[in-house]
């Protein structure tokens, strides 16, 4: 096959792809929702996030381990969704004499394939011994740079580990953690996700309590929805009715930032702030005005430059509720339809305060040796490339097995290592030239199995000895008459 290939004729540049002001990240599955393959949503969305966040539980002292809780209790007369013997989030089957092939890892290696990290959240009942809290840290290290959210939401009453562990006993396990993490896996940060801002008494909820694990984490978190019907799925949200609140956009605003002032205050130290949950309940406000709150919100974050937020993730990508860019059909779970969410937030995370930023350096040559370190840290390659017009076809073509993400136009496409074609066109679509343009194409190789060679370690390496091709027309092959 005769394919056009400009890009042997064009220079090529190195490439740094590096921190977003304020990243984004998109939680995949929870207790209510499955986990959706990472080629299907960077279809859906056009761009990768900087992290993608899974729930899952760990209760291996407990009775029905590993069996999710609502498998092994199917009977239990549950009021709420916490009202099991433990969370019923998705079991982790790694840790002590874990499963190193168990699906929680498939899902972690899906990730990083499709260059982008890990967000682990993950619930532990506090009882376990030392020895498990080190075979979960040894079970990431593979992973790069993994960021691990601990007990969540842990100032609440609802999970499991609250109800058996006084609030002490809670921060102490997460300091506890914490240290085991950083000692046996220095490729992993973690995440305290506790208590807000109080108003009326200008500290945080139990903040002596938590002290320790404030100093102890590297990251601090807060989960915040401006509506939440958090009595779904046990009943229906109406009006007078008491299983839902809302917060509105201002109070939260106002309560993440009131939060990092006091952490920065009563630690002396200063540290990443992210929203480790962000959405509002479609079974509260509709599906409308859902979209316009997000949308608002993450509007003024951009407009306003709120540096003090390092991160978000959204929660999440596909729902049995009202709280997901996809609404997963109730005959199919691999079905997902529409929210109308989904277009405005796809339109206001493509605005620069929350798209990782690229420095283009000097001039380089083939073969060469890129770098990933992460979504937000990695070596890549720029390919400028003069465009007439607006295209017909566009399209890449590959003699070579490298794994790699791809930019252009504001577009990214996946290639795995064993496709030979990737179709342009989707970048296109909706982003149309008008005339002669050039358009830079950009190429990263995240590791092709998901996994790092040196465990522990933040960086991989892929040597690109090969462009691909690239086939480029500005007119039908047929033209269309009547």
């Amino acid at each position: 096959m005769d394919i056009q290939n400009p890009l042997e004729n064009v220079k090529t540049y190195a490439l740094h792809m590096g921190e977003a002001k304020c990243s984004v990240d998109l939680g995949d599955g929870s207790e209510r929702g499955e986990y959706v393959n990472q080629d299907y949503i960077l279809s859906k969305l056009g761009r990768p996030h900087r992290g993608i966040n899974l729930m899952y539980c760990y209760y291996p002292l407990d009775e029905g381990w590993p069996e999710r809780a609502s498998v092994a209790f199917p009977s239990t007369d549950s009021t709420n969704a916490w009202g099991y013997p433990y969370d019923d989030y998705f079991p982790y089957r790694g840790g002590l004499n874990g499963d190193k092939n168990a699906e929680v890892f498939e899902q972690m290696r899906d990730i990083r394939r499709h260059g982008q990290d890990i967000i682990f959240t993950i619930t532990v009942d506090p009882h376990v011994s030392d020895e498990h809290l080190i075979a979960i840290a040894e079970d990431m290290k593979p992973f790069g740079r993994v960021m691990m959210r601990i007990n969540h939401e842990c100032t609440g009453s609802w999970f499991s580990f609250n109800k058996r562990c006084s609030y002490k006993e809670v921060a102490d396990f997460f300091a506890r953690f914490a240290r085991i993490i950083h000692e046996h896996a220095p490729n992993v940060k973690t995440i305290l996700c506790a208590g807000a801002y109080v108003d009326r008494e200008g500290k945080l909820e139990m903040e002596e309590l938590f002290m320790g694990s404030a100093k102890e984490a590297d990251i601090w978190s807060i989960d915040q929805y401006f509506t939440l019907h958090y009595g779904y799925p046990n009943d229906v949200a109406e009006k007078g009715g008491h299983s839902f609140s809302y917060n509105g956009i201002g109070p939260v605003y106002e309560s993440v930032r009131k939060t990092l002032e006091r952490y920065k205050k009563i630690t002396g130290r200063v540290k990443p702030m992210v929203m480790s949950e962000l959405n509002t309940d479609g079974d509260v406000t509709g599906p409308y005005d859902q979209a316009k709150m997000v949308r608002a919100f993450l509007d003024r974050v951009a407009d306003e430059k709120a540096d003090w937020l390092s991160a978000f993730t959204f929660y999440q990508f596909r729902d049995r509720g009202r709280l997901g860019l996809e609404i997963e059909d109730p005959n199919n779970k691999d079905v997902g339809i529409d929210a109308p969410i989904l277009k405005d937030y796809k339109e206001v995370i493509s605005k620069d305060w929350f798209k990782p930023e690229m420095t283009v350096g000097g001039e380089i040559t083939l073969p060469v040796t890129l770098r990933w370190g992460g979504a937000e840290d990695a070596e890549g390659i720029a390919i400028p490339i003069e465009f007439e017009k607006d295209p017909v076809f566009c399209e890449l073509w590959f003699e070579t097995e490298d794994n790699l993400m791809m930019e252009i136009n504001g577009r990214w496409f996946y290639k795995s290592p064993k496709a030979k074609f990737v179709d342009l066109m989707p970048a296109f679509f909706e982003n149309r030239l008008e005339g002669k343009t050039t358009l830079t194409l950009k190429i990263f190789a995240p590791p092709a199995s998901g996994e790092n060679d040196v465990p522990g370690s933040v960086d991989t390496y892929a040597t690109v000895s090969k462009l691909p091709k690239i086939r480029i027309r500005y007119e039908e092959v047929q033209k269309f008459t009547y």
